[in-house]
């Protein structure tokens, strides 16, 4: 099962990153400024995760009414989708993919997984204990360095 793992960023903001069973990042969100905005943004992803796809990468694509993942092609080539709200608005992004049936397996994972993922959030303590002390799940709760960095 997946879960939704929310953590404090550095300029003291709020993000979640939904991950798979595997600890595979699926979307990321933006950055809130309150937690408690944070959590309203993840409730919105489990609302809004069996919404159809607007496959942005065809011409003559067919327009879809939020909400809706759209699948587009970004400036380096890669398939990417965001999820958008009903009422528009972003609420989660994913990474870039190589391969467009790649993006759509990442659509159907947040379908599976956001309804009934947990929520777990991470602490400045967790963050800072030392590697030898949870070296396994410290390291699982990182987002690998390539996701993060297809997302800037």
């Amino acid at each position: 099962m997946g879960k939704f793992v929310i953590k404090e960023t550095a300029n003291g903001g709020f993000k979640f990153d939904l991950k798979a069973g595997n600890g595979e990042v699926i979307a990321s969100s933006q950055i809130y400024k309150s937690e408690k905005a944070c959590k309203a943004g993840v409730e919105s992803v489990r609302n809004n995760a069996l919404a159809e796809v607007e496959d942005q990468t065809v011409e003559n694509f067919e327009v879809k009414t939020h909400p809706k993942y759209e699948m587009y092609t970004d400036k380096r080539g890669e398939v990417r989708f965001r999820l958008k709200a009903k009422n528009g608005e972003i609420i989660a992004t994913s990474e870039g993919y190589k391969k467009k049936a790649s993006a759509l397996n990442g659509i159907e994972s947040i379908k599976r997984n956001a309804p009934e993922a947990t929520v777990v959030k991470l602490t400045p303590e967790v963050k800072a204990a030392p590697a030898e002390a949870e070296e396994a799940p410290a390291e699982a709760e990182e987002a690998p360095a390539e996701a993060e960095a297809a997302q800037e």
